[in-house]
């Protein structure tokens, strides 16, 4: 064979191959656009309303009381979602990932005693909130329910449909796209204003509110069209707390309850002016407890949450964590408000038997998880405020969530 026919051979060779690259990539191409055009079929239809319809099986009773139950064990439905599946959950509160060696206080389904809670459904969550604010405000316990509200409904959404998390201190914004809907929190440890309004740098050696104003936080509040509010465990740091109430240069030393109440009646006030109950929904969320103090619920033991595997048995156990005063100052300020109803969330009965759920030497302090040193002396360093997740604030949610299904099908 002659060089003249070996470079035809390799030139009809290089020819041919060029041609299957060719082909190939048109494939992939067209197979892309197939798929693209496809997925933007599939995000248009979540761009339409649809009504939503809530069986009789999701419909809570007239004479039930959600909040009043027992914990059960449910390892076939729960949890509603895992820590791998969720990726906006902050390293405080994946117990799992950062070495606890147990998950049962992930298997744990509240059971009213009188019905049952509909099981949450993400997608109808979401549409409930198309075209709507869903916002959480609060401190670092509300961020932990905003960040199970993202989780419960992103678990549920179609990976085709976009989603973002922003954050814009004092807010983190999640998005759904499609819906035009988002979800977010606002930092507001005390509601109304104080020293440790920045979202990150809050930490002060004494702490100062202003007792007579939400103006800076309001403004951002005032759009939402479901308010979900939670202020307790920053105002138990010590018995008094200094405060201003006109003047910015008359500060005082208050007894915590009393300002409190102040606080309380500001913030109604600002309730009472600004919010339409034509358009707009209002939550406020009881005081999440404590489990510091184990012979609380264990008596002649000296520990804390730290190897707590399971729920204080029997009922109405109620630890000192948990303060009735603040409790009933909440009750009668909101029984005198006149224009608007604020629905309360009575989350800290049904919280107080999961001394189990805390996220103990799993979570993190000053932002970083806690060294093996430390994590030896559970009983300075447990963490017995914060939840892991998911844990004890899907319950929350949960019922968040029931009680507006409730309001949409009496629509």
């Amino acid at each position: 064979m002659t060089t003249r026919h070996h470079r035809q051979i390799d030139l009809l060779f290089r020819l041919s191959l060029a041609a299957l690259l060719t082909l190939g990539a048109t494939r992939v191409i067209l197979d892309n656009l197939r798929n693209n055009n496809k997925n933007i079929l599939l995000r248009h239809m979540y761009t339409i309303r649809v009504p939503i319809e809530v069986s009789e099986k999701e419909t809570i009773k007239d004479n039930c009381n959600v909040f009043e139950g027992k914990w059960i064990s449910d390892n076939t439905s729960y949890p509603l979602y895992s820590e791998q599946s969720c990726p906006f959950l902050v390293k405080q509160t994946t117990c799992l990932k950062n070495g606890r060696p147990d998950s049962f206080y992930q298997n744990l389904r509240w059971q009213p005693n009188a019905c049952d809670l509909p099981r949450f459904d993400g997608l109808k969550m979401i549409e409930m909130l198309r075209d709507k604010r869903l916002m959480f405000v609060g401190d670092s316990v509300q961020r932990g329910m905003f960040e199970s509200m993202v989780c419960l409904v992103h678990s549920a959404i179609p990976s085709y449909v976009k989603t973002s998390l922003q954050r814009i201190p004092p807010r983190k914004v999640f998005r759904v796209e499609e819906f035009n809907a988002t979800i977010e929190y606002y930092w507001a440890p005390f509601i109304i204003e104080s020293i440790s309004d920045h979202a990150t740098n809050h930490t002060v050696s004494k702490r100062l509110v202003k007792l007579d104003s939400v103006a800076k936080h309001s403004r951002e509040w005032e759009g939402a069209n479901i308010l979900i509010f939670e202020s307790y465990v920053w105002w138990m740091y010590k018995p008094t707390i200094n405060a201003t109430y006109g003047s910015l240069d008359n500060i005082q030393e208050y007894n915590v309850t009393t300002a409190y109440r102040l606080a309380m009646e500001t913030w109604a006030n600002w309730i009472e002016s600004r919010i339409n109950p034509q358009t707009q929904k209002i939550f406020f969320a009881t005081m999440s407890p404590t489990h510091l103090w184990s012979w609380e619920w264990k008596p002649g033991t000296e520990g804390n949450c730290f190897n707590e595997t399971g729920p204080v048995e029997g009922s109405k156990y109620w630890g000192t964590g948990s303060n009735l005063e603040i409790m009933g100052i909440v009750e009668d300020i909101l029984a005198k408000l006149k224009n608007v109803k604020v629905t309360v969330l009575n989350i800290t009965q049904l919280s107080e038997y999961r001394k189990d759920g805390h996220t103990s030497i799993y979570g993190e302090r000053k932002g970083k998880l806690l060294t093996k040193e430390q994590r030896s002396d559970p009983k300075n360093y447990a963490d017995c405020i914060h939840w892991c997740s998911p844990g004890v604030p899907d319950t929350w949610n949960e019922i968040l969530y029931a009680l507006l299904l409730q309001d949409y099908r009496a629509q």
